[in-house]
């Protein structure tokens, strides 16, 4: 039978919010250890030697005091939290590329290229210049990443279940791009302010400092619904990326696994699994940029440019100019950020004990159905 669910419990895992501290004697890396995989009892649970015989060169991480039952409340809460964090920090690591990316897309005769860029920039602002709209772009992202991940893993548990096992096997491509794109449907109306804000700061010195008076300033000038006028074109660039970067990972990695890899996953480390994860982000990155570029560059104009439309951006820029101005810088950019976006996301699924993403299809219902228990 299932395993029992109580409704008044917190969605989010116990141990995540826990306080309880390591035990004093434990010891934190062990090489030999980390880089093997765990042996697990008959059903699937980590091994854990009793205390006599541990030894003090063992690899200790305090386990998790709960399971996560696949597809329950739990797991779709550590999935959105995985996300969350996955997108904010990568996106505000590399806040310096994409300031001089969107200047780039702005004012091409000044910001020239890429190294071109970096100097005017520095030259102009200073190195604080390089972090302008750090804040709208940790708080949008960190939303959109959260209602990105999982309500993909949300969509596409829901979408198999309504193709039966054998369809969701047979055309698990479809699945994917279309759980990705109702997930991301609603994650960029979370994004489309942040996102406003964070353009008009980075591409217009002096109109704000910062998230704080830019966000009011737009409201006070446009409307609230000056915050969503670029949502349209968002969609246009963020929904092809996502469907790009979530069906090409899934396949990617498990072509990985099937043709490159020896060792099936589940005997491989958990590291080395981490380490195909980012390998297979990078990748998917490659083409996500390539597929939404045009997209992002009319983003980035309409957000500059008040009052402009669509019309107005393929005037100015050119067809050619849409799919290729900043793309180079952008390829560097998406790759690097899809591929350690990945590395961070199936990080914090295996420290909350769940699986890493990708490596082989089976329909989430009958991996449902695998994670309960047999009736007594």
């Amino acid at each position: 039978m299932s395993l029992p669910y109580d409704s008044r419990k917190s969605l989010i895992p116990s141990f995540l919010y826990s306080s309880s501290p390591l035990p004093k004697k434990t010891v934190l890396f062990d090489f030999d250890t980390l880089t093997t995989p765990r042996e697990t009892n008959a059903n699937g649970l980590p091994f854990i030697p009793s205390s006599s015989s541990s030894s003090t060169k063992s690899f200790v991480v305090p386990a998790p005091k709960e399971k996560i039952e696949m597809y329950s409340p739990s797991f779709y809460a550590a999935c959105t939290i995985g996300g969350s964090l996955s997108c904010c920090l990568t996106h505000t690591a590399l806040t310096p590329l994409d300031v001089v990316k969107c200047n780039m897309q702005i004012d091409p005769a000044k910001y020239k290229s890429i190294s071109s860029g970096f100097g005017v920039l520095l030259k102009e602002q200073g190195v604080r210049g390089f972090f302008r709209g750090w804040a709208p772009t940790f708080l949008g992202y960190g939303a959109q990443g959260a209602f990105k991940y999982g309500f993909y893993e949300f969509f596409k548990k829901r979408y198999s279940d309504l193709a039966g096992p054998e369809n969701a096997a047979k055309y698990k491509t479809l699945i994917y791009l279309a759980g990705s794109a109702s997930a991301e449907v609603i994650a960029d109306i979370a994004l489309c302010p942040m996102e406003a804000v964070k353009v008009r700061v980075q591409t217009q010195p002096g109109f704000a400092r910062g998230l704080s008076d830019g966000l009011p300033k737009i409201v006070k000038s446009e409307g609230a619904l000056g915050l969503y006028k670029g949502l349209v074109p968002l969609w246009g660039r963020q929904i092809p990326y996502t469907m790009m970067k979530f069906a090409s990972f899934e396949t990617i990695v498990e072509m990985l696994y099937k043709y490159a890899i020896p060792t099936p996953k589940d005997q491989c480390s958990k590291p080395f699994q981490l380490g195909v994860s980012f390998a297979g982000g990078y990748v998917a990155g490659v083409f996500c940029a390539v597929i939404s570029h045009p997209a992002d560059n009319l983003v980035s104009f309409l957000n500059n440019a008040k009052g402009a439309s669509v019309g107005d951006a393929v005037k100015k820029l050119g067809l050619w100019g849409l799919c290729t101005r900043g793309l180079p810088l952008r390829i560097i950019m998406i790759g690097t950020l899809t591929g350690v976006q990945w590395g961070i996301y199936d990080a914090f699924k295996v420290f909350v004990g769940l699986p890493t993403t990708g490596g082989g299809y089976s329909a989430p219902a009958a991996d449902a159905a695998a994670t309960q228990l047999p009736k007594a």
